[in-house]
């Protein structure tokens, strides 16, 4: 069974009271500062009222915020690679002055089919391995699994079982993560299903009561499973 923590704090506070290589990898997708959640994005902000929300496939519980006004400062950046051993940066593209040159990129490509959504996602690697492309369709009600549906809670929102993909590639069973920007839980979701331990910040009370709760979840799915 995997150690989960979710820790509620602002995570450049947090991060600085750890141990320089601390994890074995920080897996994390800070806000862009492309004010995505005012709904500055055509087809985002269609999604967002009645029926047409629940046909993107959001929670009705869906808070409207502005977590993305701004990316973070530099001293995350700084602090995300002294902690970690390794780090995967997804919307690196939108902050890449903050990072160093790399060779190995994640491409997440999301099948969306012909919308103003982008067609993928980049995020940035520390490893010294060649670029890789992952496919997982998340659009609206279509969804790469569709047997286990997820219930969206928060606007960048990334799929748990593209987590899982990239854990089962670049980490160990066993191995510690960090995720500083947790959000609704998907970093902890995936590491529980995977077998990796997981530590994840979340500033919002809110936000880190979902992550617990669909932590919950999986750790009761996964305990179905193992009595089969």
């Amino acid at each position: 069974m995997s150690d989960i923590q979710i820790i509620q704090g602002d995570c450049l506070e947090v991060m600085k009271t750890f141990d320089d290589n601390q994890f074995d990898l920080v897996l994390t997708d800070p806000p862009y500062g492309i004010k995505e959640a005012r709904n500055d994005n055509a087809s985002r902000g269609r999604a967002r009222g009645g029926l047409n929300n629940n046909a993107m496939g959001y929670s009705k519980d869906y808070p409207i915020e502005a977590w993305d006004d701004s990316p973070p400062s530099q001293a995350y950046f700084d602090e995300m690679l002294r902690i970690g051993q390794e780090q995967i940066i997804f919307g690196a593209n939108h902050f890449s002055d903050k990072l160093p040159r790399s060779s190995c990129w994640i491409v997440w490509d999301k099948d969306n089919g012909n919308n103003d959504f982008a067609d993928c996602e980049l995020a940035w690697a520390s490893y010294k391995k060649a670029v890789r492309k992952f496919v997982w369709r998340w659009h609206g009600l279509f969804q790469e699994d569709m047997k286990n549906k997820e219930e969206r809670f928060h606007r960048n929102q990334k799929p748990s079982g593209l987590f899982a993909q990239i854990l089962e590639r670049y980490t160990n069973e066993g191995d510690t993560v960090l995720d500083p920007f947790l959000g609704s839980g998907t970093t902890a979701v995936a590491c529980e299903r995977m077998g990796r331990n997981c530590v994840g910040i979340e500033i919002s009370e809110e936000y880190c009561n979902i992550a617990r709760k669909r932590v919950q979840e999986e750790k009761d799915k996964m305990g179905l499973f193992s009595d089969l």
